[in-house]
């Protein structure tokens, strides 16, 4: 049986938790902020996303650089944690 994970997400003070789910299923559950992301690698000062990470806390990496890359100013002041 694969691990379950939950995924907090905090924006302003304001936090909300995912459902355990397996990696795979998060990746897939946040594959549109993935691809957002890296899809502004490209410019500068913005970090390569890995669109498909195999381990939790690579998943929560890609999903905090995939916001920055995709914020206006290159901050998006949310953030991802493992619950």
């Amino acid at each position: 049986m694969s691990k379950l994970i939950s995924i907090l997400r905090t924006y302003n003070g304001n936090e909300s938790v995912t459902d355990p789910m397996t990696i795979a299923e998060a990746v897939k559950y946040y594959k549109y902020m993935l691809e957002t992301g890296e899809s502004w690698q490209h410019e500068d000062g913005n970090a390569k996303i890995n669109s498909n990470p195999k381990t939790a806390a690579s998943l929560i990496k890609n999903l905090n650089n995939a916001t920055n890359n995709a914020a206006a100013n290159g901050y998006s002041g949310v953030s991802y944690y493992l619950a």
